[in-house]
């Protein structure tokens, strides 16, 4: 648990912390759609919706597709996590997980298809959006308990204090106050 007479971090600390943890969490996500999408019947393992959004925001089959939707994919949930830790530096996993619907939400229903980047979640089958839900909640759960792992972190382990280890010569000259 960290030190709470440590005072909560500033914005700059939480949108680093957060985007770290978005983007970890994108690995569990990536996890999640993967195993989800071999549960998909024959005719609904199409690519999903990420590589789908490359495909149609750069035109079809562009060379390196793959590598190009992985880091989208993980900027993008990189910047949601920096997003959610500057709105709560501690969100619980349940709000973690309601910030991952949210953005499937805004996603799928608002800014994708207000763009004509694909059609409206309505307009998929309900499958593939229960995978791609099922996905967004693990990001959000596992975002919201990295960012309070690393707010820990950064009150524990990373805090100011004597560096033992470091030859005198070395150490910063460190004031209080």
């Amino acid at each position: 648990m960290a030190n709470r007479g440590d005072r909560e971090p500033g914005l700059g600390a939480r949108l680093v912390i957060g985007g770290i943890a978005g983007f970890a969490a994108t690995m569990a996500m990536t996890a999640a759609m993967r195993r989800l999408h071999g549960r998909l019947p024959r005719e609904e393992r199409y690519p999903l919706t990420p590589r789908e959004i490359v495909d149609a925001t750069l035109g079809d089959d562009p060379l390196g597709a793959p590598e190009l939707t992985l880091v989208a994919h993980f900027a993008y949930g990189a910047a949601c996590g920096a997003l959610l830790a500057a709105a709560d530096a501690r969100p619980g996993r349940m709000a973690g997980s309601l910030a991952g619907a949210g953005i499937w939400l805004g996603s799928y229903m608002g800014w994708v298809p207000a763009f004509g980047v694909l059609k409206p979640a309505t307009a998929h089958p309900l499958r593939r959006n229960a995978v791609m839900l099922a996905a967004h909640f693990t990001w959000g759960w596992a975002t919201a308990h990295g960012i309070r792992e690393l707010g820990d972190a950064r009150a524990t382990i990373f805090a100011t204090g004597p560096d033992r280890d470091v030859p005198p010569s070395r150490r910063p000259n460190r004031r209080a106050g």
